[in-house]
């Protein structure tokens, strides 16, 4: 993983660089000499985040073929019991 450092002018002025930077590692902009923000991938946000993507998200894709894992997190702690019919 790279780690690049892009000025905030730089940033605004060659943003297609700092996005082809964001798939090879998080890039730095800086404002001022002093870090500012950091441009993640998607996959490296939902990564460091432990989200992956909502059932909103895989129903508004529109690329055809898209494929993604829905695996939705089970439900614990004992909330099913068994009914009592008396």
């Amino acid at each position: 993983m790279t780690t690049t450092t892009l000025t905030s002018r730089e940033f605004n002025q060659d943003t297609s660089r700092a996005r082809k930077a964001a798939n090879e590692g998080p890039v730095i902009i800086t404002d001022r000499g002093r870090p500012a923000h950091v441009l993640l991938s998607i996959e490296e946000y939902r990564r460091l985040t432990g989200k992956g993507m909502s059932l909103l998200e895989a129903l508004a894709q529109t690329d055809e073929g898209s494929d993604f894992e829905f695996d939705p997190p089970k439900m614990g702690g004992g909330w099913l019991k068994p009914v009592d019919f008396e």
